[in-house]
């Protein structure tokens, strides 16, 4: 039986290369992918994946929600570039944890990377929400309106404004407590609490009476809720033309000096709660509630609307003219016709339903 050849010293080093060879492969293949998987990981966490094209740009985080979620919130505004790499880098992050989910109103920034994105969810750094509200009669409109901007059920709102305890420790009743409503546009956050939200209302309404506002409403002798009760009515009688509303806001405070009823039309279509009445006749004349200007003298308990900024200082600043009547203008330009006394009001009342009977308007 033959031998084995015995190994030379040559086959030995032969192995050796093959192993050097074999590990160095290894080690360029770790190293290739080491390079990939770098790239790769700094690709997913400090690259752009966030683009608005310069529009402003938030997502709503609702209470209760869970990472996924979250995170289809964000996809759905059309922002995200890489949905697969934001869901891998909150994951890494630990935004699927218990907890890490915070519900708010957030800005999505031109340029986030998935970790700036993670990073302000995680924190709860919320963008504040534009509140804002006019062209509101009534409370449940209010109500309607606040809670569509903000995370509080209108309910919760409605409830606050007709407790009479609540509304008188913001110095108000449950009617007046509407002239608090300034509108206007408010920063507040999208899950403040109803009454952190009274609250913020209540002190931008501290702000808007300045002392110069006050000083001018103690020259007309009216508390801030009567000059708002005021200004919702000479601004339901001039809509269109600003201008003109200091010149109504002289008639009215010319018939509350002489204890004249005001016979305001608005204050007869608030009372009879009917809107869609385009000319008041004397079957809503008799309707019986104190916002009836026709059959109560005085201004009404409460404003019809909430008067903008403009309208209220109408009131406060208001021509100083001697008229004591007034009726739109027979040409529909918006603009009244005003009288000094009854009998030109007369005339002008009857060129103003001729034009009417014209056009067919009932």
């Amino acid at each position: 039986m033959s031998q084995p050849a015995k190994k030379t010293a040559l086959d030995y080093r032969n192995q050796a290369l093959k192993r050097r060879r074999r590990w160095g492969v290894v080690s360029i293949v770790f190293t290739l992918a080491l390079v990939c998987f770098s790239y790769y990981f700094y690709q997913v966490f400090f690259t752009a994946n966030i683009e608005t094209k310069g529009k402003p740009t938030y997502v709503v985080i609702p209470r209760g929600a869970d990472w996924k979620t979250a995170l289809n919130a964000v996809d759905k505004t059309g922002a995200v570039v890489d949905k697969l790499s934001l869901h891998f880098v909150a994951r890494l992050m630990k935004y699927d944890k218990p907890g890490a989910v915070k519900p708010g109103n957030y800005e999505l920034k031109d340029g986030f990377t998935n970790r700036q994105l993670i990073n302000v969810l995680k924190s709860g750094s919320q963008s504040p929400v534009k509140l804002t509200f006019n062209t509101v009669r009534l409370r449940n409109e209010l109500v309607a309106k606040l809670a569509s901007q903000v995370d509080v059920p209108a309910a919760r709102l409605d409830s606050l404004l007709r407790d009479p305890a609540y509304t008188k420790s913001l110095g108000f009743d449950t009617t007046t407590v509407l002239t608090m409503f300034i509108p206007n546009t408010y920063d507040t956050y999208w899950n403040t609490s109803a009454k952190r939200l009274m609250q913020r209302l209540k002190t931008a309404y501290e702000q808007f009476w300045t002392p110069e506002r006050d000083a001018q409403r103690e020259k007309l002798k009216l508390t801030r809720a009567q000059v708002s009760t005021l200004a919702s009515i000479v601004e339901a009688e001039q809509q269109q033309h600003a201008d003109e509303r200091p010149r109504i806001a002289g008639v009215y405070l010319n018939r509350l000096k002489r204890g004249m009823k005001l016979q305001a039309d608005p204050t007869v279509v608030y009372a009879n709660r009917d809107f869609t009445i385009k000319r008041v006749l004397n079957v809503h004349l008799q309707k019986d509630s104190p916002y009836n200007t026709y059959k109560y003298a005085g201004l009404p308990p409460g404003p019809i609307n909430l008067p903008s900024i403009a309208s209220i200082d109408a009131v406060l600043k208001p021509e100083s003219n001697n008229y004591l009547y007034f009726c739109a203008k027979e040409d529909f330009s918006g603009y009244h016709a005003f009288a000094t006394n009854e009998t030109e009001h007369i005339a002008n009342a009857r060129r103003y339903q001729a034009a009417l009977n014209r056009a067919g308007i009932k």
